[in-house]
């Protein structure tokens, strides 16, 4: 079972805030910001406590807020400038920043009130591009670092699904304007549907009939939907699975389901991408990332 991840290199610190280690260690020694913990073997590492109070310091040194005037607040005097900040003017770096926050300390309450306050100003289209698609390759990067878990990815990866799933319902009155069906699924095993759950709130936006069928679908489900319209269009998006060597055998038995059909399919990703020259013997195209399918549709 996982854990929450509680103490943090200087590294660690370093890629969550984007502040260089040198610049970290002048603000502890000179300003006495933080104040870090030793392990048994005299390592040095920071709590998470650490590293809420850096959050909150980066954020209000972004916004204008000298150093040594932080340095004066006490911790509360830091985090209640810091929120207000968020609430009063949560956009692109400051909410990105407050995301990350709200990662780190499981805050629901705080990334909501961040999205209310983006949705005063901004469209939810604008909000996802602008906004979590940044702070979600920012996340990327922080677990191949090794330093959040796959608690903190979760639990942020959930709150934005859900954002994109009302926003989809919302648009379920939307006029038709074409012919083809979209059926939007994930390989057997595949669970990362965000890009997906997304990519299927545009085409719905864009006034396009879709059926969402998710995470983890066997591919022989697939002729079930071709007796559904006359043009239906199959969206896959490859993440993890297929793995290596099973993604070539995945690709021809996709050729094989859809040969002699007027069905077609749209593979996404890098996974993906391994075989864009080669010689398909059914409709089967194939995109690095969803933002470029979208410029075609």
């Amino acid at each position: 079972m996982d854990t929450i991840k509680n103490n943090f290199s200087i590294k660690d610190l370093e890629n969550i805030t984007g502040v260089k280690a040198h610049t970290i260690r002048i603000w502890e020694k000179r300003y006495d910001l933080l104040s870090p913990e030793r392990s048994e073997t005299n390592i040095r590492y920071y709590s998470n406590k650490n590293l809420q109070k850096l959050l909150n310091i980066v954020l209000l040194n972004n916004n204008n807020y000298k150093i040594s005037k932080i340095s004066e607040m006490k911790d509360d005097e830091i985090s209640f400038m810091a929120r207000e900040l968020v609430l009063d003017r949560a956009i692109n770096e400051e909410a990105i920043n407050s995301l990350k926050l709200a990662m780190f300390q499981f805050d629901k309450t705080l990334f909501n009130n961040i999205y209310s306050r983006l949705l005063l100003k901004k469209t939810f289209k604008e909000i996802f591009a602008e906004i979590f698609i940044p702070f979600l390759e920012h996340v990327g990067l922080l677990w191949q670092t090794e330093t959040i878990l796959p608690a903190h990815e979760h639990f942020v990866f959930n709150l934005i699904s859900q954002k994109v799933q009302v926003n989809t319902e919302e648009l379920k009155y939307t006029t038709i304007i074409s012919d083809t069906t979209y059926v939007l699924f994930l390989p057997e095993n595949e669970i990362h549907e965000l890009g997906l759950l997304y990519l299927n709130y545009e085409l719905v936006l864009r006034g396009y009939k879709t059926i969402y069928l998710g995470q983890s679908l066997p591919i022989d489900n697939l002729n079930y939907f071709f007796g559904i319209g006359k043009n239906v269009c199959f969206i896959t998006s490859m993440t993890i699975k297929p793995y290596d060597d099973k993604i070539t055998d995945y690709f021809n038995e996709l050729d094989t389901i859809l040969n002699n059909s007027n069905h077609s399919l749209i593979a996404i990703g890098k996974k993906a991408m391994e075989f864009l020259n080669h010689d398909f013997q059914s409709q089967i195209s194939l995109y690095p990332t969803i933002s470029e399918l979208l410029k075609e549709i």
